[in-house]
This record gives structure tokens, sequence and C-alpha cells, in this order.
């Protein structure tokens, strides 16, 4: 029989998580990110299936778009990091994506196309300005004169654009100055705008803006649990079974390093998955393991291939009992905090050795 760990996508719950966001969003217009695979659950099937709901897509970088754009879905598609040269301009122009400019070098290569290729990139600039994040984006200092210069080679409605640093915490310090450098930059501008993402939307900030870019609350997790609407559904569940049951005597230890020790007689569950298959090698002792429907912790290190969990407390389980990482009933977010990283991470790192399998109708 085939190994039995594997990946389910569900996307009624796709579908769900999408329909509550345009909800939520009360008329503005949403973006959907699917940059790294759509967040490592697959691009192709997950934004054919986001197209009845959002009005644009994002990607990280031109070759994302490239893929996006083979699906023919009638949706624009956004360009975060923008060109990194010419070639790359070539590709946004060929598939009338529409590209992010963070830097002067960007707009001097801009300046630096004929005008034929500037006509065309004429409604599909988005200048980034950099509220206070210090990752990307023009000063807001220097927006005016960037904007004099775009509109010589006719392009004189950009969407301005920004990103939240700890959209997380309204309450931050950090989020609060950008907050109000975006709201003084905007009032001055009658341009479009985006600066929300998922943190920011669930956080419902309230700032100025016609575009919401939302991924990871499209795909069921959130950085924000206590402003997250609870209908969200993980689209994301990661199973295996139980392959083997050890009786471990009070005293001896457990995988490599023997970094946990039994302190009384216990039974260990070995189960088929491992760091080679995208779950956390820095996964603590304790970190939650469902298996036949009841937590159980992790114990050891997690090995390439399996890891051990103890189960002295469950007479129920067996080899064979089903297990989930993380998905419907067991919130990735929840097992990323037990690794020092998180739900992002372990979402968009799963590698291809790993069988997925659909439902909810693809």
């Amino acid at each position: 029989m085939p190994r039995p760990t594997q990946i389910t996508i569900d996307l009624q719950a796709l579908r769900n998580n999408a329909r509550l966001a345009r909800q939520r969003a009360e008329g503005k217009k949403i973006m959907a990110a699917v940059k790294a695979d759509a967040y490592g659950h697959g691009l192709a099937v997950c934004a054919t299936t986001l197209a009845p709901f959002v009005d644009a897509f994002a990607t990280a970088f031109c070759e994302e778009a490239k893929a996006l754009h083979a699906l023919a879905l009638d949706r624009p598609v956004l360009v975060l990091e923008g060109p990194f040269d010419l070639e790359d301009w070539e590709t946004i122009i060929a598939t009338d994506s529409w590209a992010v400019l963070h830097s002067e070098e960007q707009l001097t290569s801009l300046e630096s196309l004929d005008r034929p290729r500037q006509e065309k990139l004429r409604n599909n600039i988005w200048l980034k300005v950099d509220t206070g994040m210090h990752r990307l984006g023009v000063a807001p200092n220097a927006v005016a004169s960037l904007l004099t210069r775009l509109a010589r080679i006719g392009i004189v409605a950009p969407t301005i654009i920004s990103h939240l640093g700890n959209g997380e915490d309204a309450a931050d310090p950090l989020t609060q100055g950008q907050v109000k450098t975006w709201q003084a930059l905007v009032d001055a501008l009658e341009l479009p705008k985006s600066l929300l993402n998922s943190a920011g939307f669930s956080q419902r900030l309230s700032t100025d803006c016609d575009w919401h870019r939302l991924g990871y609350m499209l795909y069921g997790g959130s950085s924000v649990p206590k402003a997250t609407p609870a209908r969200l559904h993980p689209v994301m569940t990661l199973t295996s079974q139980v392959m083997a049951l050890r009786h471990i005597p009070t005293g001896d230890v457990v995988g490599y390093g023997g970094r946990w020790k039994a302190q009384r007689d216990s039974v260990i569950a070995t189960v088929a998955v491992g760091y080679g298959d995208g779950y956390p090698r820095t996964a603590n002792d304790g970190t939650p393991v469902l298996i036949n429907g009841v937590i159980c912790p992790l114990v050891g290190r997690v090995s390439m291939d399996m890891i051990t969990v103890d189960v002295t407390d469950h007479d129920s389980v067996t080899v064979g009992s089903p297990v989930q990482l993380w998905g419907d009933q067991l919130s990735v977010d929840r097992v990323a905090s037990h690794a020092q990283t998180i739900g992002y991470e372990l979402l968009t790192r799963l590698p291809n050795r790993l069988p997925r399998l659909l439902s909810g109708d693809p």
C-alpha cells in the first residue's frame, strides 16, 4: 500500500472563506494573493476556484504571473515585487499584468522603455510607499515628484500601495504610525489605494482603501485569532497514520539526541511524517498531534520521515490509527506556535513528495 501521508485541499472551504471575505469587504475590491503556489495549496486549482469571488490576483514575481496568466482566468494580476530587469517589463506587458514600482531604479527602467511600451502600461502601475515597515517602497515625501515623472510618460493614475509591518496588532505603535502616515498621504491624493492585508483586514483597521489584498485568511489561517471570524475554514489538511507502537520504560529516551526522557512507563506512537514532508524540525516536545481525534503530545526530535508521539493515556491508539498534523481539527497556527514559526511557513514549505487530494467539487 502507498505511504499514508497526504495533503487534502478542501475547495469548498476555500469558497466559503472567499465568500466571507467578500461580505466583510463591504463593496471594496478584493485581490487574492496566490503567490508561493497559492500559499502551498496549488496555484492552478486555487486560482480557478477563487476567480468568481475576487477582482484580481497578486503574485510575488513575473514567473508566477506568467503561470497564472496561462490559466486564462480573466482577472488582472499584480506583480508585487515589480520588475527586476527589462525582460520582466516585457513579461508584464505581454501578460497585461499590473506592476508595483517600489524604487527609483524601477522607475528609471520604466522611463527607458519606448513610448508604445509605456502606453501599454498606462493603467497597470502601482506605486509602493514605505509608510514605516522599511522593507520596500519610496519615501512619502518623494511621492509627489515620482507622480510627476510618471505623468510625463502618460501614467496619470497609478494605484498607491503600502504594507503593514504588524497588522496583527492594531494598538502597536508601528501599526498606528503607519496608518497615520498612510492617511496623511492618501488624503492629499485622489488616486486608487491599497493598504490592508489579511491581518489588517481581520482587525478591521480603519483606513482609506479601495483594494484589500488578502492571502492567508482565504486559506483559513489566522495570525489574529481573536479578530478572525470563526466561520473561516482551513483549506489544507495534512494527515498520516500511526506506523508503530513502542513500550518505553521509565528513564529511557526517544529520538535523535535523546531529547525526551520517559518520566513513567510510556507508550510511544511512531507516525509516518517528518521534516522531509514539511513537518517542522523545530517542533518542541508537547506540540499537539491529533490521533484518533484526541490531542497527544509530540515527544523527541522530528526525524526526516517520522515523528514520535506520547499516547500512554490513550488505549484506543493502534497501528493504522489516523493522524492529523494540522487542518480542519487542529489549526496550523497552533502547531506553528510550538515550532517557533508561523503557519504561513508551514503551509508554503511542503514538498512534492506528498500526494495531494482535492475535495469539495473542483
